[in-house]
């Protein structure tokens, strides 16, 4: 009996990029989804991405084990035609089941995708090392259930979830935004905190906004000061990882 040597087809995690970091940082420490393969414990090669902001085609959902959309400094409220049609794609993804992990961005693009409504912070930017609360619902969570009921998570973000798409499981929240984390189902979830960063990665970004910050009546001395590592991040990676490996 001949045996076949046709090679079994493998599904591979999928990062959806939507823009890049700072350039001097991605220089010295690389890019989003370096960092989200990093947290998620799996080797770069073991991950595809797809940069949907330079046009690059997605695949179809079902192809993929999960997927990870990353940050950007776009802002979904203005509605570009690349986030439009990425937002359709999330939507067909999140129908099909595929588990999905949105992130800064992502989280914003998710909730959008499926009906929730997002624009300005109503109360301004948020930048830095946060506290976040995790509610009731996330204790029993499959991604956010191990975790304390309070996180240290890095932030930068201007734009806001408003509105959570109707049927989304509020999950966490903090002083600045009550919308930090939710789930549609029980394998589809957005982030507003960025599991992926560290502390050097957010005084960079309070390096490069600080003139921006200042203007804006924020003292980015302190926050630089008071930015700080955690561990909660890169468990959440990780319990993603772990989500998709079954």
């Amino acid at each position: 009996m001949q045996r076949s040597t046709a090679r079994r087809f493998v599904r591979r995690p999928l990062i959806v990029k939507t823009g890049s970091t700072l350039p001097g940082l991605r220089e010295r420490r690389g890019d989003y989804e370096d960092w989200i393969a990093a947290g998620m414990g799996l080797a770069r090669d073991a991950v595809d991405v797809v940069s949907v902001h330079e046009g690059e085609p997605l695949p179809d959902p079902a192809s993929v084990s999960g997927v990870v959309v990353t940050g950007s400094s776009a802002m979904v409220s203005h509605r570009e035609d690349w986030s439009e049609q990425a937002a359709a794609w999330l939507a067909d993804a999140v129908g099909g089941r595929t588990p999905l992990l949105g992130i800064c961005y992502g989280h914003q693009l998710l909730a959008h995708a499926l009906g929730g409504r997002v624009g300005p912070n109503p109360g301004g930017r948020e930048i830095g090392t946060v506290t976040v609360e995790l509610y009731e619902a996330s204790r029993s969570d499959a991604l956010l259930g191990d975790l304390p009921g309070e996180i240290v998570v890095q932030v930068t973000h201007v734009e806001s979830v408003l509105e959570l798409p109707a049927g989304a499981c509020l999950l966490a929240g903090s002083a600045a935004d009550p919308h930090h984390a939710f789930s549609i189902g029980d394998n589809c979830w957005g982030v507003q905190f960025h599991p992926e960063f560290d502390a050097d990665v957010i005084r960079a970004y309070l390096d490069a906004r600080r003139e921006i910050i200042r203007a804006e009546g924020i003292d980015p001395e302190p926050l630089r000061r008071a930015a700080r590592d955690s561990p909660h991040g890169p468990a959440l990676l990780r319990r993603f990882a772990a989500l998709l490996a079954g």
